[in-house]
């Protein structure tokens, strides 16, 4: 499929894809433990939410850490460290007996998270030619999907017989993957023959790069919060009863029908692809940003029937999950190798910090107008995206 593409090159991208794949399984076991962690510990909507936004606001300061020790050390070794953080600290949760102590372990798990993407975008953004990388990265985001699935089909699986604690230990399992990657994934050439050794984070902030640096950042913010606010609350919103604003499913059941969610999840992240490096990547942004604006609130308010979910979960899925690959591509073609990491762990992450707070702000919405109103109102932001995305120049092609 591509004949120019060499080993280092698949394997930098297999590594970075798994490495994804295994902290979307971990990060995403709470949300679908959501509804019984909060019964047992006996937590409102807006307390639950506390888990939940901590944990996107450590994996916003994980990814600038990262970043920067990526950019210091290599990006191999800082995703490896990355992957033994997330996959330790989800066993831990399972070892809480209380709130604080969910918070802890969630603070623990967001670090690793948003290490592990930022050194794996970069790594491959690296390793793969100007004209395949944005299709390259959507491999790597397909991870996330995969992920996703494994935890729906862990949950459905694990949740009711066993419980949410059995659920939490077996996410420590990637910690095994983290020393394949060590042993395996060379370093990518452009980084160990950089010319500038040395690296300053704080020349991100410079006049050369200050300007990409804002609006980048804004572009992150933005659909970041419409993500997080939207997909965290996905599985308590089909598992709430109808008269408060959920779909009415049992918890079992909303975690198969999130199966076919991550499945439109799947296609979107390798199409956009495709698409992004066929008509550039401002273009295909804004089609998935318009088209989740509007899918959303249609899902939010009708999803109640059986065929109405297996019409609009996938396409939910597709376009408010596939243009996530803009980020891998896109940002790494702004900035120069000695600081790229740092910069795309910096632009991308600062959106996590938003998006942390969307999390507890529907879950707190919620408690007043209900599930799906929270989500429809949340998914605005996506249009917003939709605008930011043009005032950056179109990177489609450029070499690093």
């Amino acid at each position: 499929m591509f004949p120019d593409v060499d080993r280092n090159a698949w394997r930098a991208l297999f590594a970075a894809q798994l490495g994804w794949m295994l902290d979307a399984m971990d990060f995403l076991l709470f949300t679908f433990a959501l509804v019984p962690i909060q019964k047992e510990f006996g937590l409102t909507k807006a307390q639950i939410g506390i888990p939940l936004a901590v944990g996107l606001f450590a994996s916003a300061i994980g990814g600038m850490f990262f970043g920067h020790l990526a950019d210091r050390i290599g990006r191999v070794r800082a995703m490896t460290i990355s992957i033994l953080l997330y996959s330790l600290a989800t066993a831990g949760v399972a070892t809480s007996h209380a709130l604080w102590q969910l918070i802890a372990w969630r603070v623990l798990v967001g670090l690793g998270m948003g290490g592990e993407w930022t050194c794996g975008a970069v790594l491959v953004a690296e390793t793969w030619p100007a004209h395949h990388r944005a299709k390259a990265i959507g491999i790597m985001q397909s991870g996330w999907a995969i992920g996703a699935l494994i935890a729906a089909g862990l949950s459905t699986l694990v949740l009711e017989p066993l419980g949410w604690r059995v659920l939490f230990f077996i996410g420590a399992l990637p910690a095994v993957f983290a020393f394949v990657v060590r042993r395996t994934v060379e370093e990518p050439a452009l980084w160990r023959e950089r010319q500038q050794r040395t690296t300053r984070f704080s020349e991100i902030f410079g006049a050369a790069f200050r300007k990409r640096i804002a609006i980048a950042t804004l572009v992150a913010s933005s659909v970041l919060i419409a993500y997080w606010g939207v997909t965290s609350w996905l599985p308590a919103f089909l598992a709430t009863p109808v008269a408060q604003g959920g779909a009415g499913l049992t918890i079992t059941k909303s975690a198969a029908w999130l199966i076919l969610l991550q499945a439109g999840a799947f296609l979107g992240y390798i199409t956009f692809g495709w698409i992004a490096d066929r008509i550039g990547r401002r273009p295909a942004f804004t089609l998935f940003m318009i088209a989740a604006t509007i899918v959303i609130p249609i899902f939010a308010f009708h999803a109640r029937t059986p065929l109405i979910l297996l019409t609009l979960l996938p396409l939910v899925g597709y376009f408010a999950h596939g243009y996530f690959s803009v980020f891998g591509a896109m940002l790494a073609e702004l900035f120069p190798t000695r600081i790229r990491a740092s910069a795309q762990g910096f632009c991308y992450n600062t959106g996590r910090f938003a998006a942390a707070a969307s999390t507890y702000g529907v879950g707190a919405a919620a408690t007043k107008y209900g599930l799906g109103v929270s989500i429809s109102v949340v998914a605005l932001l996506f249009a917003i995206g939709a605008i930011l995305i043009w005032l950056l120049p179109e990177t489609k092609g450029a070499e690093l």
